[in-house]
Parts: structure tokens; C-alpha cells; sequence
């Protein structure tokens, strides 16, 4: 086994102690850091890899912290006014996208020049959640000039990370394969509501 996988191994076996020491401790130095900093390095560099990061000029990682729980109803003094059919919960409602989606979004909000690539867990505890967002710039020559990765620089990926085509986004987009992801067959849930309700009559020539 290479040491990446010995680093992988490590991470999968949470509960131990070494690795609830390593948490409880980064846990610790992250609070005392603003919600959203520049890491020196990966903390996790065998995921890191595998989601597409290299140690090179052009990539650059951010650490992010996201207030864990569900997403309040943002309704004046929590009465949804208006019709009855309007007046749901207010609390106990959970957002669509995963907290590991928004943390992307934030990240690619705030560093408009850059393009999001991935990003994966570092730690939590009771009430924060941090990701490592991988960020590349899209203008620096040693991105442009490698093969392997300046598909990014094309204007396509723009805001990647707000369109769901990151490995975070696509989990609640409902794709995948089988009998399970029906709903998605043609690209998205809009475009297979599409096909199955509109009226399509064959022309006679």
C-alpha cells in the first residue's frame, strides 16, 4: 500500500483514538479562524487528489465553516401570512442541497476570479461543519497549458458550483442509473416532466 492509502485508511476509521484526538484539536483551530480562509495545504491530500487537486501553481484551497441543522422558513415573526395552502412549518424544514453544496457556493461567491473544482469534509463538531474547497485559476498559464485540466477554462464552467455539476451538487440532483432515477431519465426532473406532458403529434408529409 502506498501512504495515501495508509492516510485513507486513517480517515475511515473515525471513532479511533488517534484520528478523535486529530479532530477534536483541528476542530479547536478552526473556530479561532474566520468562516472562510485560505489553507496553507490540503489537510487531506489522498482525497484531495482524487477529487482532481495537484500541488501546483493555478490550484489553491479554501477552508470554509457552515452552521450545522435545518433551514428555519425565512417568514416575517414565523407567520407565513397569505393563503391556507402557503401555511406550512416553519421550522424543521431542511434545504434541498446538502451543506457541502452551499459551502461550495459561498466559497465560489467570494472568490469570483476562480473556478470551483471539488471540495470534501475536514472535521465538525456540535455546531460546525468545515469543507476544503479546491479552487483553480482559470487565467494562470500552468492550468491553461495542461491538458488534463484547462476543460476548466472554457466559459462553460463559469459558477459550476451553482448549477450542480460538482460531485456535492449532483447528489440531489437525482441522477444515476436504474429503475430508482426515473424521474431524471433525459438530463434533469424539468426536462423529463417536459417530455412526459407535452403533446408531440407527428406531422403527415
Amino acid at each position: 500500500m502506498g501512504a495515501y492509502r495508509y492516510v485513507s485508511e486513517l480517515y475511515r476509521k473515525k471513532q479511533s483514538d488517534v484520528m478523535r484526538y486529530l479532530l477534536r484539536v483541528r476542530c479547536w483551530q478552526y473556530r479561532q479562524l474566520t468562516k472562510l480562509h485560505r489553507a496553507p495545504k490540503s489537510t487531506r491530500p489522498d482525497r484531495a487528489r482524487r477529487l482532481g487537486y495537484r500541488a501546483k501553481q493555478g490550484y489553491v484551497i479554501y477552508r470554509i465553516c457552515m452552521r450545522r441543522g435545518g433551514r428555519k422558513r425565512p417568514v416575517p415573526k414565523g407567520c407565513p401570512y397569505g393563503k391556507p395552502k402557503t401555511s406550512g412549518a416553519v421550522k424543521q424544514q431542511k434545504p434541498e442541497r446538502n451543506l457541502q453544496s452551499i459551502a461550495e457556493e459561498r466559497a465560489g461567491r467570494r472568490l469570483r476570479g476562480l473556478r470551483v473544482l471539488n471540495s470534501y469534509w475536514v472535521a465538525q463538531d456540535s455546531t460546525y461543519k468545515y469543507f476544503e474547497v479546491i479552487l483553480i485559476d482559470p487565467f494562470h498559464k500552468a492550468i491553461r497549458r495542461d491538458p488534463k485540466i484547462n476543460w476548466l477554462c472554457a466559459p462553460t464552467q463559469k459558477h459550476r458550483e451553482l448549477r450542480g455539476l460538482t460531485h456535492a451538487g449532483k447528489k440531489s440532483r437525482g441522477l444515476g442509473k436504474g429503475r430508482r432515477y426515473n424521474g431524471t431519465i433525459g438530463g434533469s426532473r424539468r426536462a423529463c416532466w417536459l417530455r412526459k406532458n407535452s403533446l408531440k403529434l407527428r406531422r403527415k408529409r
